[in-house]
């Protein structure tokens, strides 16, 4: 029950995350980034995404697999994001979130993310990331160091 509640109170953050007014309906599972995603969210959720996790945009246009040239042009524009790009957007920002719950802190999290990882074959959990089932395979290991079985 408790595990359910972090997870309640990690998606209500992803408002903050995002942006005020980005996310118009409550999030309860993570199939929600879905139904969120194919509306599309604004370009600006890119901006507050940044700023929230002290990020570049550089950074943050290879985690959605965006040229900076276009990341840069969907803020200028203010269009909508499309929605593969609104669901990684969505599935990273709950990821990070979620990676300093289990670190404590955002500091260790970001700098485990930039280690390679035996369990991740070698790879830096950051290279995953950005790649179609990556966030998923973060997430698992997360799982696995959050309740202390982590290989």
């Amino acid at each position: 029950m408790i595990e359910k509640k972090i997870t309640v109170k990690r998606y209500q953050e992803l408002e903050e995350v995002l942006g005020t007014g980005t996310i118009q309906e409550p999030i309860q599972s993570p199939f929600d980034f879905i139904k969120l995603g194919s509306k599309g969210l604004p370009a600006n959720a890119l901006e507050h995404f940044n700023a929230y996790f002290d990020l570049s945009k550089n950074y943050t246009a290879h985690l959605l697999n965006l040229s900076e040239p276009t990341l840069y042009r969907l803020l200028k524009s203010g269009e909508r994001l499309k929605k593969n790009n609104s669901i990684q957007l969505l599935e990273v920002a709950d990821l990070f979130l979620y990676g300093i719950e289990v670190f404590e802190n955002k500091e260790n999290f970001f700098k485990w993310l930039n280690l390679s990882n035996v369990a991740l074959g070698g790879l830096e959990p950051q290279e995953l990331v950005e790649v179609p089932g990556g966030v998923s395979k973060v997430r698992d290991l997360l799982g696995r160091i959050e309740h202390g079985v982590y290989s």
